[in-house]
């Protein structure tokens, strides 16, 4: 399978999260990898939780997207210019947000937020070479904020 790359920068502005995931989407497809359509719909899910909390914490600065295929995985890291880590933790049951984090740990083989100079990256990968279980299985040791 051939690599692939999208990189955007976009204001860190409410549409910028909706963007980028139609950019996203649109550039997933496009590379016609034969990429099902289950690897498709969580890409986008997650691109859109990640760039949803980046455009929510970024300020004034500018949030980045980019989204990496190569064979073996689909990556989507978000950049935004706050040095603050997310702190995963279940929201309260009347919270309307909150639970962004639990789904991108959900719909992930791997996740991770790390400090960078101009503030964090926060990333998700989809490994293209495990086969969906007929059963699955969420656990995660977040706990009610």
């Amino acid at each position: 399978m051939e690599a692939h790359q999208l990189d955007l920068s976009l204001p860190a502005m409410p549409a910028a999260a909706s963007q980028a995931r139609h950019q996203a989407v649109d550039a997933i497809a496009g590379w016609d990898a034969g990429l099902g359509t289950e690897v498709v719909h969580t890409a986008e899910l997650l691109v859109s939780e990640l760039g949803t909390n980046a455009v929510q914490y970024a300020g004034t600065g500018s949030v980045s997207l980019a989204v990496c295929l190569n064979e073996a995985v689909l990556r989507i890291e978000v950049c935004d210019t706050s040095p603050v880590l997310p702190q995963p933790a279940l929201p309260d049951a009347d919270n309307e947000g909150g639970r962004g984090l639990f789904l991108v740990a959900a719909l992930a083989d791997r996740y991770h937020a790390e400090p960078t100079v101009t503030g964090k990256r926060c990333w998700a990968e989809i490994d293209l070479t495990s086969k969906p279980s007929q059963e699955v299985a969420c656990f995660s040791p977040l706990q009610r904020s």
